[in-house]
């Protein structure tokens, strides 16, 4: 079957099932298709240890009957046990309780059109399982040539291309093509007694803009080899810069206290905040889908709402949450097009970067922490609290002196949005959810 044949197959199999369900009483339904293809490979020490190579095709389906939901999904796509799998979803729905917020989202003639988002690579069929292998391969061997590095977690190389077709019952129906690729290394050095580790990845849409082997395994080794020999501090409230991994991480629990559904189930210190300030003005947060190329990016989102620019945090002043149709309906709000399915999930969810250079920021402190890595949960989002291991490295008269470790790092959320003092010009996508550079102005650092 030609490529063509068989994406007009899936949407015209998602619409004839909506329609079949519309036949046997459903009042809404919507049926999602995934078609990817796969591949993975681990390598440690030159050897491949894992390598994953699979199609695989999955339906998803909710129904709706007098406003009560159930859901189905099936790796089996013939007709014969789509149809039995509509049916039953429809005679389960009538078990469930009704819930004055359930339904699929309207739509107007305007989002007929979709955009287009250069989310996909075509020569990702040129590049065949050889040359894949040999990039872990090469990308562990030069991280290995360094002497200091003395063990190796393995390197990773992985692509995904995936169609995704989404129809309801409601008028909706298309489909949008990506594609993924990942490049990763993992690494050891120092001593039974003295062993840090660290890491490194580049993940992109296109093949051409991922990071090259030996670019991913110098930053690599770099990170991980600037934790050798760490030192041990004081208990005491500094202040403490962010490196933009650790800004996605502060963004990934923020994201976590905006989220529509954390809020209506009053688990999140947001809740009923918004118009309210809650970081100084320099802070500005956004959820946005519609960027080119970027991995957050979609022009739909699992219900097929629009994904969109949304403000979160503007000049300090929280703005919006990120809502499916659910939450949104719960709140009173609209759907910011954020839905997973279920859940709600962020689409390209960042800080806006500053004018400041990193090493300004690094000059700029007379003593304090660059937090680099934590570990542990210790996060709180009904609070906003935070405590967590955490590895850095020692500033003092606006120069890196020594690692530390051994530490844990404790403070607010809401805290740390208004005390950011300063914002890197270092930003860029390395995920979805990501940062540049901040300094805030105090955190309490733990050690001795």
């Amino acid at each position: 079957m030609s490529k063509g044949k068989r994406e007009n197959r899936l949407t015209d199999l998602a619409q004839d099932l909506v329609n079949f369900g519309k036949s046997k009483g459903a009042d809404e339904i919507e049926v999602s298709i995934l078609d990817g293809y796969e591949f993975s490979v681990d390598v440690r020490f030159g050897e491949i240890e894992n390598l994953v190579e699979a199609g695989s095709r999955a339906l998803g389906l909710r129904a709706i009957k007098d406003k009560k939901t159930a859901f189905a999904s099936s790796s089996d796509l013939s007709r014969e046990t789509l149809e039995h799998l509509v049916k039953n979803a429809i005679k389960r729905a009538a078990l469930a309780n009704p819930d004055e917020f359930s339904g699929l989202p309207l739509f107007s003639s305007k989002q007929k059109q979709i955009p287009s988002l250069n989310l996909f690579d075509p020569s990702i069929s040129d590049l065949d399982s050889k040359k894949k292998i040999a990039m872990a391969t090469e990308t562990e061997k030069i991280a290995l040539e360094d002497k200091r590095i003395t063990n190796s977690h393995g390197a990773s190389f992985e692509t995904k291309k995936i169609k995704t077709v989404l129809a309801n019952s409601n008028g909706f129906l298309q489909e949008y093509d990506q594609t993924v690729y990942g490049l990763s290394v993992g690494l050891q050095a120092g001593d039974t007694d003295n062993r840090v580790e660290d890491y490194w990845f580049s993940m992109k849409r296109h093949f051409k803009e991922l990071e090259q082997p030996e670019k991913v395994a110098k930053r690599a080794v770099n990170r991980t080899i600037r934790q050798l020999k760490p030192k041990k501090i004081k208990t005491q409230k500094v202040p403490v810069i962010f490196e933009p991994m650790m800004t996605s991480w502060l963004m990934g629990f923020l994201f976590a206290c905006v989220s529509g559904i954390s809020v209506y189930q009053k688990t999140s210190f947001l809740a009923d905040k918004l118009g309210e300030k809650i970081g100084n003005s320099s802070v500005n947060v956004i959820d946005d889908g519609l960027i080119h190329g970027m991995l957050g990016s979609r022009p739909f989102d699992a219900e097929g709402v629009p994904c969109t620019a949304t403000p979160v945090i503007q000049n300090g002043v929280l703005k919006n949450y990120l809502c499916n149709t659910y939450a949104a309906r719960k709140l009173k709000l609209k759907s910011t097009g954020n839905s997973s399915g279920a859940g709600v999930s962020p689409n390209n969810f960042y800080l806006e970067a500053g004018e400041i250079p990193p090493d300004k920021i690094i000059s700029s402190l007379e003593k304090g922490l660059i937090l680099i890595r934590t570990l542990g949960h210790g996060l709180n989002p009904v609070t906003g609290d935070i405590s967590r291991g955490a590895f850095g490295l020692w500033v003092e008269k606006g120069e890196i002196a020594y690692p530390v470790s051994e530490i844990t790092i404790s403070g607010n959320l809401g805290d740390i949005l208004n005390s950011i003092e300063m914002t890197g010009n270092d930003f860029s996508f390395l995920s979805p959810v990501t940062g540049p550079t901040i300094r805030i102005q105090e955190l309490t650092v733990a050690g001795e």
